[in-house]
C-alpha cells in the first residue's frame, strides 16, 4: 500500500485529507509540526508528502530542503500563499506540485495519483549504466553519480535527465518534454521545464564541460549534449 505523510498543523484540514486518502486506499500518516514530520519521514519512508508551508517552528521551506537532502520522495506543497513568487520558490526548491488553500479534497487525491504516476523513464536490458565522462547514470540502482558521489535529484528531475540522456544531441521543445516526462495529465505551466533544467544544471555543475552539458537552444528547446 502506498503511504502519504500529511504535514499540516490545522487539524480539521488534516482529518479531511486523511479521510479522502484512506478512501483512495492510501496508508496515511500525519504530523502537525516540523520535528514530528522529520521523525515520521525517516521511520515510515512515505511514497509522497503533502507539505504545508506555514507551520509552527520549522516551516515548510526548511522541511522541503531537508527532505531533498535525504530523499527524492515526491512533495506537494499545500499553502494559503497564492503568490506566483511562492509557487516558483516551491518548484525551484524541488517541490513536485503546488496547491493553494482552500482546495477540494478530491483534487488533492487526484494530484497525488498524478504525481505518483510520473515515474522516471528506466530502460531494461543489459544497457543499465550510462557513462558520460565523470557523470554516470545507473538505471539499475536508480542513481546518478558525479565523480563517484551520488547526486540527489527529485523524481521528476531524475526522470527528465534519464529521458534526455536516452537521446544525446537531440533537441526537445518544452511541450515535448512536458508530454514525455510530466505526462499528458499535467495542467501546470511549461515554466516547470525551465526550473527543472535549472536544478539539473546546478546539481551537475561539476560535470566536465568538455564531456557534455545540458544546452539551451534559443527558440528551439533543450539538448543533452555530449562530445563526439
Amino acid at each position: 500500500m502506498k503511504s502519504v505523510l500529511i504535514v499540516e498543523d490545522e487539524q480539521a484540514i488534516a482529518r479531511v485529507l486523511a479521510a479522502y486518502l484512506r478512501k483512495a486506499e492510501f496508508e496515511v500518516h500525519h504530523a502537525a509540526d516540523g520535528q514530528a514530520a522529520l521523525a515520521l519521514f525517516d521511520s515510515v519512508n512515505p511514497s509522497i508528502v503533502l507539505l504545508d508551508i506555514m507551520l509552527p517552528g520549522m516551516d515548510g521551506w526548511d522541511l522541503l530542503r531537508i527532505f531533498r537532502e535525504k530523499s527524492a520522495c515526491p512533495v506537494i506543497m499545500l499553502t494559503a500563499l497564492d503568490d506566483i513568487t511562492d509557487r516558483l520558490h516551491g518548484l525551484n526548491a524541488g517541490a513536485d506540485d503546488y496547491m493553494s488553500k482552500p482546495f477540494v479534497p478530491e483534487e488533492v487525491v487526484a494530484r497525488v495519483n498524478a504525481v505518483l504516476r510520473r515515474n522516471p523513464h528506466w530502460t531494461s536490458g543489459s544497457q543499465d549504466r550510462r557513462s558520460f565522462g565523470n557523470l554516470v547514470i545507473d538505471l539499475a540502482s536508480k542513481q546518478v553519480l558525479l565523480n563517484g558521489a551520488e547526486v540527489a535529484l527529485t523524481p521528476r528531475d531524475l526522470s527528465l535527465l534519464i529521458f534526455l540522456s536516452e537521446y544525446p544531441n537531440r533537441t526537445f521543445t518544452r511541450d515535448h518534454l512536458i508530454e514525455q516526462v510530466w505526462g499528458l495529465d499535467y495542467e501546470g505551466s511549461d515554466r516547470a521545464v525551465d526550473l527543472s533544467i535549472k536544478r539539473l544544471r546546478q546539481a551537475l555543475s561539476h560535470w566536465a564541460t568538455d564531456t557534455g552539458e545540458i544546452r539551451t537552444l534559443r527558440g528551439m528547446g533543450y539538448q543533452f549534449w555530449i562530445a563526439n
